[in-house]
């Protein structure tokens, strides 16, 4: 019976499910990376709202707070989208809203 290779690093393993893109912001090239789900998310978002990907993402970035990486910004616009609900969680301990 062989040993098993060791298992790919956790960034190695998940960097294969994001998607990367590169985008023109305010005069600046910057990449992103995100899972294509939140890609097709945005895209359909963007379009319900009669904006291009870029303009949605730019919208994002310019109301994102400083902390907040643009990744997980346009993570949590998707999920507002469909859950308009969600609890503003800006300044706060996040992980006291875990449990």
């Amino acid at each position: 019976m062989s040993t098993p290779g060791p298992l790919p690093l956790p960034t190695q393993r998940g960097a294969r499910l994001l998607r990367k893109r590169s985008l023109n912001l305010s005069g600046h090239r910057t990449s992103v990376a995100l899972e294509p789900e939140f890609w097709c998310a945005l895209h359909l978002i963007a379009q319900t709202r009669g904006l291009t990907l870029v303009g949605l993402v730019a919208q994002v970035d310019g109301a994102r707070p400083p902390d907040r990486p643009l990744a997980s910004a346009l993570r949590v616009e998707a999920l507002r989208e469909w859950m308009p609900d969600l609890p503003e969680m800006a300044g706060t301990n996040r992980e006291d809203w875990l449990g």
